[in-house]
């Protein structure tokens, strides 16, 4: 997560991670248009053309899997599947 962060504009960053911490305070509670449910507790933050793929594990811990631009109206099989892995793994 760090490398995409890194990889923002001084502007994009501090946007991804203002939402970031808004995620933070309201947890399960966020909704649409500002978090959407993939399905089988896979979630996805919005953040302008950015997606960040995100589950809840026991605690309220929030676990970031994967994050990229996203540049056309679906969002790709290959982000998706990734994520769904990631999440397998934690």
């Amino acid at each position: 997560m760090d490398e995409f962060l890194d990889s923002l504009s001084a502007g994009d960053r501090g946007l991804v991670k203002a939402k970031l911490f808004y995620l933070q305070e309201r947890g399960n509670q966020l909704r649409e248009p500002h978090s959407k449910s993939l399905g089988e507790g896979l979630l996805e933050l919005r953040v302008g053309a950015y997606r960040l793929f995100y589950c809840f594990r026991p605690g309220s811990r929030i676990v970031l899997l994967h994050a990229f631009t996203k540049k056309s109206q679906a969002t790709p099989r290959r982000e998706l599947e990734l994520a769904r892995k990631r999440m397998q793994e934690v």
